[in-house]
């Protein structure tokens, strides 16, 4: 699979499964209604897409430019804080508008998504790349 389908295909699934978890979540947590959480949560998740192949595009050079092939624990970890690490700095200023909540409780509600997007990127990343295989860049 070319690096591009790769990276399209890896987007799409991981943000499937995260409007599935984020709408219901968000609907219960601010007592919102599910249509209006899932519309958030979509629009979260096309941001996060489009942050997923940047990321990932970007990832990858580095990861090229490596001389240890493969990806470790760690270098899975640093994938995780730096892409969890970006949708910080995009998905609050959207949390807060659209929840009508202070930036601070966007934060600290994000928070919570981060911890659990967090170790789902992780296991994803992980899981995707045992079906799927390596991608030429960690092959």
């Amino acid at each position: 699979m070319s690096p591009r389908t790769r990276r399209v295909l890896q987007a799409i699934l991981y943000e499937t499964f995260a409007i599935a978890f984020v709408g219901p979540v968000l609907s219960v947590a601010f007592d919102k209604p599910a249509a209006s959480t899932l519309g958030l949560a979509f629009v979260l998740s096309s941001i996060a897409l489009a942050w997923n192949y940047v990321f990932n595009a970007i990832f990858e050079r580095w990861e090229a430019r490596q001389s240890v092939r493969g990806r470790s624990f760690a270098r899975r970890l640093a994938h995780g804080i730096g892409f969890e690490g970006g949708l910080v700095i995009l998905l609050v200023p959207v949390m807060a508008w659209w929840l009508e909540i202070s930036f601070f409780d966007a934060f600290l509600a994000n928070l919570g998504l981060l911890v659990f997007f967090f170790v789902y990127a992780i296991a994803f990343t992980w899981a995707f790349d045992r079906v799927f295989g390596l991608p030429e860049s960690a092959a």
